[in-house]
């Protein structure tokens, strides 16, 4: 699969079950601008074959290479950032993992119940859309999101772009991210509150605000049907470091409070 066609069925994806999405971005184009995406960021869990080292083979692939790693303790996840490094334009990829033994063993048995069987590598094709495991019961769905709110959503939603990042750099008409955050508020999109709506200062280099995720329904295994988190949208605006390059990478701080974004309400 080309890096085009990988993002083009991304987003084809993405909007289905983050309808807000699609609504942002045909807001922002309607004053005349085009939008870029900055990055799009992917979860999974430690398992061998789905793993981080299993995804920097596959974003390899499509031309991707790790530049840096963050670790986030409370939330018991690892992360990499991939760039592509002969194209700027092409948008980054930031790509976590939950740390199952860093969790009790009730929430390790919920997810070795929910992921077994799991007998081939993860490809690019699953991570355009591919619900891989079996389908949790209610109860343990809210057991295992009580002790880590990425499981619980990881095992409802699988793999697809957990979201698309504006480049509010890129922008003509909007030269912030907080006139970004004016006119979300004006069309009522719900914002991300966690540490405040906006995420970072200029001393980080990088200043980030995302909207709350949208709701899906979902079929558990025992045919309880409930609402869930989907996926959000989020808005990045770069500074440059002392060597005047906008800065690539990503804010441990900012990015553990926009985790929260898919957090049950």
């Amino acid at each position: 699969m080309q890096r085009t066609e990988f993002f083009a069925k991304l987003w084809s994806q993405y909007i289905q079950v983050t309808p807000q999405a699609h609504s942002i971005q045909a807001l922002i184009n309607a004053r005349g601008e085009d939008v870029i995406n900055d990055h799009v960021a992917f979860r999974t869990f430690d398992i061998e074959g789905f793993d981080l080292d299993r995804a920097s083979a596959l974003l390899a692939t499509i031309g991707y290479e790790a530049f840096d790693h963050y670790t986030f303790p409370d939330k018991h996840l690892r992360a990499k950032a991939y760039r592509v490094p002969d194209d700027s334009n092409a948008p980054k990829i930031f790509f976590s993992e939950l740390i199952r033994s860093e969790l009790d063993e009730d929430a390790q048995a919920i997810i070795r119940e929910v992921t077994r069987g799991l007998e081939r590598e993860l490809t690019l094709t699953d991570l355009t859309g591919r619900y891989a495991f079996h389908r949790p019961t209610f109860d343990q769905y809210q057991a295992l999101a009580d002790v880590s709110e990425y499981a619980g959503w990881l095992a409802t939603m699988g793999y697809q772009a957990n979201h698309f990042t504006l480049n509010v750099n890129a922008l003509q008409t909007l030269g912030s991210i907080e006139e970004v955050i004016e006119l979300l508020l004006e069309h009522q999109y719900q914002l991300n509150e966690v540490g405040g709506r906006i995420k970072g200062t200029p001393d980080d280099l990088l200043v980030q605000a995302s909207t709350i995720a949208d709701q899906i329904t979902f079929e558990f295994s025992d045919g309880i049907v409930s609402d869930i988190p989907s996926c959000f949208y989020e808005f990045a605006y770069r500074l440059a470091d002392s060597s005047g390059a906008l800065f690539q990478g990503f804010v441990p701080n900012n990015a553990n409070a926009i985790f929260e974004s898919t957090d049950r309400r």
